[in-house]
């Protein structure tokens, strides 16, 4: 059974939720250490690395071609309205100026700048709302429990870079806590924390309870701020779907994260997306009312690779003809009876059918238009040159064009009257 969300459901969302609904489409950036083996964002795991072996990749990292406003600007040609940075990974590195510990980019590193402060000036001056990663899971800090790792075969009781046997999982929480002040605090407004991978933690109510005191904190300091479903699902706005797009829209807000190229954080034999397969899952997301956050992955040099660039842009293209029909819409009906239909978005007064391909016969059958049709048109076209349209019992029948104006990313918009 497929499960939408009611206008009831919908009007009760907390506000902060409907504005990070109405967004669609962000940005995800992973960066930090990792960048420099140039294996993925997982290297220390992966290759068993200790704290002191991997530690020395921070001497290393200066990364000169680091610019804020040039990351910035490329989520803004991409169309993408949020961005989200990753303030400390698995690893532990932070990626601020963070008080609570050495081991961060400005005092452990050669580059000696705070790239979270750049970023979020950036998004301020630009026009995009600023958001941050942390992992709860820590490889580095010694009271975050070797236990509540991943455990595999090499790893059977979890990884960790410094183990420590008497490790105190709520010393640890007051290090988070610490640093999620900091983060709350000192960089304007923040208008996503998204938490990633706990393990097997907050399975006991007293770290629940501590779990709900950091949100509650986070709250204080940012009411506007959305929070995602891993801390334990403690206080969660809205649930993650990681690297793959649900079937069907569920029944609470939720964000599918993806990326661009092959590993989150920058590999260099990743293979990259091309610009049509990101607009096919952008258009299948919003028609399932989720929100799409797409990952690039910089490299050591603090520099987006151009191919990664060149899909988002063509993305960014593709929404400045149709981006009515994504930002700001809900979910439509599925498609799965809809020949040559991929997706509908909506939208008051409006409907917007997404064609996955033109039809050989030059109509497209919608058996969905449940109100009076009004007209129809090409979203793309700048004219709005009205489309043949025969009403029939709540379906219409819409003839095109004997040729396709793009080759990806049609839009027909059907107009209804309004109640």
């Amino acid at each position: 059974m497929e499960h939408r969300f009611s206008e009831h459901t919908r009007a009760s969302l907390p506000d902060r939720v409907r504005a990070w609904q109405q967004a669609k489409f962000g940005m995800f950036i992973h960066w930090g250490l990792y960048a420099i083996p140039a294996r993925g964002e997982w290297v220390q795991f992966a290759e068993g690395l200790p704290a002191e072996e991997y530690g020395q990749y921070a001497p290393q990292f200066d990364p000169s071609g680091f610019d804020a406003a040039e990351w910035v600007a490329l989520a803004k040609a991409a169309g993408q309205k949020y961005l989200v940075f990753t303030a400390k990974h698995h690893d532990g590195f932070c990626m601020w100026n963070t008080a609570l510990t050495d081991y961060n980019i400005v005092k452990a590193s050669p580059f000696g700048r705070d790239p979270i402060a750049e970023l979020a000036a950036e998004c301020e001056r630009q026009g995009l709302t600023f958001g941050v990663y942390y992992s709860v899971k820590d490889w580095h800090h010694q009271d975050y429990p070797t236990r509540y790792t991943y455990r595999t075969k090499r790893h059977p009781d979890g990884f960790h870079g410094r183990p420590k046997t008497d490790a105190d999982f709520m010393k640890y929480m007051d290090y988070m806590e610490g640093q999620l002040r900091e983060l709350m605090t000192g960089y304007g407004r923040i208008g996503t924390l998204w938490f990633d991978w706990y393990g097997d933690a907050f399975e006991r109510e007293d770290e629940r309870e501590r779990a709900r005191q950091i949100i509650d904190m986070v709250h204080d300091l940012q009411p506007d701020c959305v929070v995602n479903d891993r801390l334990g699902g403690v206080g969660a706005d809205f649930t993650t779907a990681e690297q793959t797009i649900p079937g069907s829209a569920g029944d609470r807000p939720w964000e599918a994260c993806m990326t661009v190229a092959g590993s989150w954080g920058y590999s260099a034999n990743d293979t990259v997306k091309d610009g049509p397969t990101l607009i096919r899952d952008l258009v299948d997301i919003a028609g399932k009312g989720g929100n799409y956050l797409l990952n690039v992955g910089p490299n050591e040099q603090g520099r987006i690779g151009e191919a990664e660039a060149a899909s988002l842009r063509e993305v960014g293209r593709w929404l400045e003809a149709n981006g009515e029909s994504v930002h700001g819409t809900a979910a439509g009906p599925s498609m799965r009876w809809e020949p040559n239909l991929a997706a509908a978005t909506r939208r008051p007064g409006k409907e917007y059918l997404h064609l996955d391909s033109w039809p050989e016969d030059g109509r497209i059958f919608y058996n969905q238009a449940l109100r009076t049709v009004t007209g129809a048109y090409l979203l793309a076209d700048p004219e709005c040159t009205p489309l043949p349209v025969d009403v029939h019992h709540r379906s219409v029948m819409i003839r095109l064009p004997a040729e396709a104006p793009a080759s990806v990313g049609n839009v027909i918009v059907l107009s209804y009257e309004e109640h």
